[in-house]
């Protein structure tokens, strides 16, 4: 991958889009690239973060594991979505394990670049907060979902969130069901028994990681328990 094209995969990301050529390429020059194969750790929690990562492939699995040793999806990243800046910027060990779902490239920028560019454009500085508010935001929103809504609730709103319109609609599913349930808080039989529940209701119809939605409005409607 040559400087161009990484160049513009940055030039893709919220944080970077509005930044200058001579501040991206900066940034850019200074750009690792890292292969991952399934399974394989982009970061371990424990470990000092000294870089933020992009991924260019399969999801990313950001989790955490109890103590009883029961994991905790937290985050998926997909492919052209950012990770860790949070983490780079505080200097501490990460409470989070980063984990390849299947295989994929990593651009690996590092602390000391990202705060060379940040001296040199001040701009940049303001994106990054823009950015790491949006992720806060998110993650209030998650802790909102799962204070507030039922377990079906949170289902049909993962099923909705990417479809328009009022018609049928298909959701294909990035992540096993057992990874989607746990992003979600939910086990996965009761995920399963969920998505059973609303194809028995004539909502959706499950082939695999395939969700055929027969009518979005409809399932927008269903109140679940």
């Amino acid at each position: 991958m040559d400087s161009v094209d990484i160049e513009a995969r940055l030039r893709r990301l919220p944080l970077f889009s509005e930044v200058d050529a001579a501040s991206l390429a900066r940034l850019a020059a200074a750009v690792r690239l890292r292969p991952l194969e399934r399974g394989a750790l982009a970061l371990r929690a424990g470990d000092r973060c000294e870089a933020f990562f992009v991924n260019l492939g399969a999801p990313i699995k950001l989790f955490v594991l109890a103590p009883n040793g029961q994991e905790k999806v937290i985050e998926l990243v997909a492919a052209g979505q950012s990770f860790a800046e949070a983490l780079m910027f505080l200097g501490r060990p990460s409470p989070v394990t980063a984990e390849a779902l299947g295989q994929t490239r990593l651009l690996v920028l590092p602390r000391a670049a990202v705060l060379e560019a940040m001296a040199a454009d001040q701009r940049l500085a303001l994106y990054m907060l823009a950015g790491l508010s949006r992720r806060l935001h998110g993650l209030v929103g998650d802790v909102q979902a799962y204070a507030l809504q039922s377990g079906v609730q949170r289902v049909i709103g993962y099923l909705l969130s990417d479809t328009k319109g009022e018609g049928p609609g298909l959701v294909e599913l990035p992540v096993s069901k057992a990874t989607l349930a746990s992003r979600l808080s939910l086990t996965p039989e009761y995920f399963s028994r969920v998505l059973r529940e609303l194809e028995e209701g004539g909502l959706i119809r499950v082939q695999g990681r395939r969700i055929h939605i027969a009518s979005v409005r409809r399932l927008a409607a269903y109140p679940g328990p």
